[in-house]
């Protein structure tokens, strides 16, 4: 198994240098994100196992989002394939937003999927090098 490694982002402090996250952080990382506060309840991460594009930007995308009163999450992938959000197999709540430091995505209905399969798929995103998840099941996002 490959120990992948992610910048993150998600909390005001990180905007002076993003922690870096491999596959043996994701617990701790999920637990910080389910004990932050509701207005900084999602993380974006980047691979550092990926190429920038030569913009010298990341090529991608992978957003993981928590709601620690439901005991749910959320998780979007984009890359140059296009932009999928995860899809829960249970009736949504309606369209949900979860917060980067105060700025909000919102998630179209059955995006929701329960907090152990957004800790495995993180780990999943790491350990493959930045690509995204196949365990779980994805749907095109229509509000994006």
């Amino acid at each position: 198994m490959k120990q992948g490694r992610a910048e993150a982002y998600y909390r005001t402090e990180h905007a002076d240098g993003r922690p870096i996250l491999t596959s043996g952080d994701v617990d701790s990382f999920i637990d910080d994100l389910l004990g932050g506060s509701d207005s900084e309840n999602m993380a974006e991460l980047h691979s550092l196992d990926r190429p920038l594009l030569a913009s010298g930007f990341p090529d991608h995308e992978f957003l993981v989002g928590v709601d620690k009163e439901l005991q749910v999450g959320v998780l979007s992938f984009m890359d140059e394939t296009g932009n999928l959000v995860s899809l829960g197999d249970t009736e949504g709540r309606g369209s949900v937003s979860y917060f980067i430091v105060e700025n909000g995505t919102e998630f179209p209905d059955r995006s929701e999927i329960p907090i152990s399969l957004v800790r495995q798929a993180v780990k999943e995103f790491l350990t493959s090098g930045g690509q995204r998840p196949t365990f779980i099941q994805w749907q095109e996002p229509e509000i994006w």
